[in-house]
């Protein structure tokens, strides 16, 4: 189970860098449209990290279901997941913008984007709490 665990917190790692990174690019893929309307590396490289982390996101919640079938599923894994569950809802909006991005449509503020990002960092702290308290 010990390598299970380890997949489990490095796919995690992988797909926490997108959720958080994602957010914060559109912003500069949206003042490089600006200067240029066009995609460009910023655009691209954007894409390329929301794709690539939805498969660590799901070699993570396999290994994160399989750990939690091992242990029982105790209260804190199913608090654990209920949070798991609103930033796959954040992962997806996040892709909605991209593809939104993608045709050039930037109708979210930077300040819009700033907050959204933030309220992902808020989720995962709560999920770090359930995990390391494990309060029932």
């Amino acid at each position: 189970m010990t390598w299970v665990k380890i997949i489990h917190i490095l796919c995690v790692m992988g797909w926490m860098t997108s959720i958080f990174a994602v957010p914060r690019a559109i912003i500069y893929w949206k003042r490089d449209w600006d200067r240029h309307a066009a995609q460009g590396p910023i655009g691209d490289l954007t894409f390329r990290l929301y794709r690539f982390s939805a498969g660590l996101g799901v070699i993570a919640a396999i290994t994160g279901l399989w750990m939690a079938w091992d242990i029982g599923f105790p209260g804190w894994v199913w608090l654990k997941l209920g949070l798991v569950v609103l930033l796959a809802a954040h992962y997806v909006w996040t892709g909605r913008l991209v593809i939104k991005a993608q045709r050039g449509e930037f109708e979210r503020t930077d300040r819009y984007l700033r907050i959204f990002n933030e309220v992902s960092v808020l989720v995962v702290i709560a999920v770090l709490w359930a995990v390391v308290a494990k309060p029932f």
